[in-house]
């Protein structure tokens, strides 16, 4: 397992990993462009890949301007295996690195990334959208 910071030349694999998942499906997946994928990478945050075999199993992308998790994903193939885990830990170190603002994110309902985030200290504070749940974490709640 080789985790790293994610790059443009990884956006295809990037991509196939999040039109792969089984839940937080994105239905039109026109919403979530290759031009995206760059912004959120170079202008907006940083992302983290983990690779196995030379492909790419699961990734996270924190956005600094809306302080907010842009994505955590794996493939459904290498879930729970804690590479979710190190990915979230990396992204939320180097986060908390660059602003103590608190960080929010939102997920579906009932889901097992619902129970992941609860499980790693994400507090519930609300209803995103139409039926997501919505999280925070502030950067105190993180280095305890």
């Amino acid at each position: 397992m080789i985790f790293r910071e994610a790059t443009i030349a990884d956006i295809p694999q990037i991509m196939h990993v999040r039109f792969a998942v089984k839940e937080n499906v994105l239905n039109n997946p026109s919403l979530v462009t290759d031009a995206d994928c760059i912004e959120y990478l170079t202008v907006r945050g940083k992302g983290w890949v983990c690779e196995m075999d030379g492909s790419i199993v699961g990734f996270s992308i924190a956005d600094l301007k809306e302080h907010n998790i842009w994505a955590l994903f794996m493939h459904p193939s290498y879930e729970a295996k804690g590479i979710g885990k190190q990915l979230h830990k990396l992204m939320m170190d180097w986060y908390f690195s660059q602003t103590k603002e608190t960080v929010w994110l939102s997920t579906e309902a009932n889901s097992r990334a619902e129970t992941f985030y609860k499980m790693n200290g994400w507090r519930e504070v609300g209803i995103y959208g139409k039926d997501e749940v919505k999280f925070e974490m502030d950067f105190e709640d993180w280095i305890t």
